[in-house]
């Protein structure tokens, strides 16, 4: 009787605190956009919590793509703001064109010998449809500007994550890592 007199008591009290405003809720629009675990390009499962702290850039990456040479524009950007705390996360994915048919280790080595990237890469996914990964469906809903909710578009869109985990600017594929609003949003962050 005891554990059902506190269970109530609990209940009560939680509700109270709700209605003055002193609990957060679980909504939707405050959700972590690093709440996710994923497999990097080794295989390996990462928690992406632990880029928590970090501005984060997501980009959907292609190894046969018009955009490929991207990877030099995104291995700059993260060189020259990492020790910001700057980190860009790139997910090879192969729904445009079939532009990234290789296997996880193919992809590794061309990233490596074509465009010598250090940042993380990981294994390839869906960005699109019902196969998506879960951290592209989450990316995807939000009406983030300046490109706003719906699917990728193609290869090298990019999402930016806030210290907080919060996501703050979507851009289109064709926005180089060197675009002026682009650097402007990540510095904004930094």
């Amino acid at each position: 009787m005891t554990l059902i007199k506190s269970f109530a008591t609990a209940t009560l009290a939680i509700c109270v605190l709700s209605l003055s405003g002193l609990v957060a809720t679980a909504d939707a629009d405050h959700e972590c956009a690093l709440n996710f675990k994923v497999k990097n390009i080794k295989g390996e499962v990462v928690d992406l919590e632990d880029y928590e702290g970090k501005v984060v850039l997501i980009v959907n990456t292609a190894s046969r793509c018009g955009l490929t040479p991207q990877y030099a524009g995104l291995e700059d950007l993260y060189k020259e703001y990492k020790g910001k705390g700057l980190v860009i996360l790139g997910f090879p994915c192969n729904q445009f064109g079939k532009q990234e048919p290789g296997t996880d280790a193919e992809i590794a080595t061309f990233c490596s010998d074509r465009y010598d990237v250090s940042f993380p890469m990981f294994s390839k996914v869906e960005v699109n449809g019902d196969g998506a990964a879960d951290l592209y469906k989450y990316l995807t809903a939000k009406d983030i500007k300046p490109k706003g909710k719906g699917n990728v578009s193609w290869n090298f869109e990019k999402f930016l994550i806030d210290r907080e985990g919060q996501l703050v600017g979507r851009f289109q594929p064709r926005t180089k890592p060197s675009d002026k609003e682009l650097l402007s949003a990540i510095e904004a962050e930094l």
